[in-house]
C-alpha cells in the first residue's frame, strides 16, 4: 500500500456530559490553533444550554459520589493515573501543541499533571483528618466535625496551563465527593477534551466530571448564575470577568474561589482540596 497518498484520519472532539460525547447543541464548532496559528482542530464550541445540561448531569451523579467511601474515591482516581500514565505520549503532543513547549517540557507537564493526580488521590481518605476533629464542649456530649462536599462545582480552567493547572483544580474538587462543570482553556481546549475520554474509560462514574469547550465568558455567566450549582473557581477568568461572576454567584451564596496568580507546577498545598467542604458538627450525649 502507498502511505504517501493516505488521507489523515482527522479526530473529531466533542463535549463530556453525563458520561456520555455529544456535540454542542448549537452544532457550532471553532478552530483551535497551535501557538503559532497552524490549525489543530475544530472543537465544538459549546453553548448556554450545553452547560445548563452539564449541571443537570453533575447533580444527578453527585448522590452516588458524595456517598461513595473515600477508600472508594480514592482508587477510582488512582485508576484514571494509570490511565494518564498509558496514554503520556499523546497528551505530551497535545501539550506542546497548544502551549508551544519542546517536546521535553511538554512532558514534564504532563508528568507532573499525573502525579499530582496520584496526590490528590492519596488524600481521598485523609482529608477528614486535618478538617475534621473532636471539639471540647462544656457538657455531657460528644461534639464532632466532619467535612462534606460543597455539591456541584463550576471549574473555568485556568487558560496558561491546558492539562497540568486542568488536573489541578478538577482532582482536589472531586476527590472530597463534589461533581464538577468544567469550562476547558478558551484557546487550548485539546488536552481537556481528551482528558474526557480517559475519564469515560475509568471507574469513574458519568456526570461527576463534565467537560465543556468554547468561549469562557459564554460559558462563565450562567453558570455563574445558575441556582443549582453551589460553588465556583474563577481559576481561568481574568479581573473583569471575574468581578462579574462574582456578582452573580452571590444570588445564591454560591461559595467562590478566586485565586491569585498561580504557579501551576509549585506545591499546590491543601487549599483548593478544603476549599470546597463544608463542615458538619454533630452533638451526642454521652450517656451520662
Amino acid at each position: 500500500m502507498n502511505t504517501v497518498d493516505r488521507l489523515s484520519v482527522l479526530k473529531t472532539y466533542k463535549l463530556y456530559v453525563g458520561g456520555k460525547f455529544p456535540r454542542s447543541e448549537s452544532g457550532r464548532v471553532y478552530e483551535v490553533t497551535d501557538s503559532k496559528g497552524t490549525w489543530l482542530a475544530n472543537a465544538p464550541l459549546a453553548s448556554r444550554k450545553d452547560a445548563r445540561d452539564a449541571v443537570v448531569a453533575a447533580r444527578k451523579a453527585f448522590g452516588g459520589w458524595s456517598g461513595a467511601t473515600a477508600y472508594n474515591r480514592g482508587q477510582i482516581l488512582y485508576r484514571v493515573a494509570e490511565m494518564l500514565e498509558g496514554r503520556r505520549d499523546q497528551f505530551t503532543a497535545e501539550v506542546a501543541a497548544a502551549e508551544g513547549l519542546s517536546k521535553a517540557k511538554a512532558a514534564a507537564q504532563v508528568d507532573a499533571a499525573i502525579d499530582r493526580w496520584v496526590w490528590y488521590a492519596g488524600w481521598s481518605d485523609k482529608v477528614a483528618q486535618i478538617a475534621g476533629g473532636a471539639n471540647p464542649v462544656a457538657g455531657p456530649y460528644f461534639n464532632l466535625s466532619s467535612p462534606e462536599p460543597t455539591g456541584v462545582v463550576a471549574v473555568l480552567a485556568p487558560q496558561d496551563s491546558s492539562f497540568l493547572g486542568l488536573v489541578s483544580v478538577i482532582a482536589p474538587a472531586i476527590v472530597t465527593g463534589n461533581t464538577v462543570v468544567v469550562a476547558a482553556a478558551e484557546d487550548a481546549p485539546l488536552p481537556a477534551l481528551s482528558l474526557a475520554e480517559v475519564l469515560a474509560t475509568s471507574d469513574l462514574p458519568g456526570g461527576v466530571v463534565n467537560i465543556l469547550s468554547g468561549r469562557t465568558a459564554e460559558l462563565g455567566a450562567p453558570l455563574a448564575a445558575h441556582q443549582d450549582v453551589n460553588a465556583l473557581d474563577l481559576a481561568g477568568a481574568d479581573g473583569e470577568l471575574a468581578t462579574e461572576l462574582e456578582k452573580a454567584a452571590a444570588d445564591n451564596l454560591k461559595r467562590v474561589l478566586r485565586p491569585a496568580v498561580v504557579n501551576w507546577t509549585a506545591d499546590p498545598g491543601t487549599g483548593r482540596l478544603l476549599g470546597f467542604l463544608e463542615t458538619k458538627t454533630v452533638w451526642h450525649p454521652m450517656g451520662v
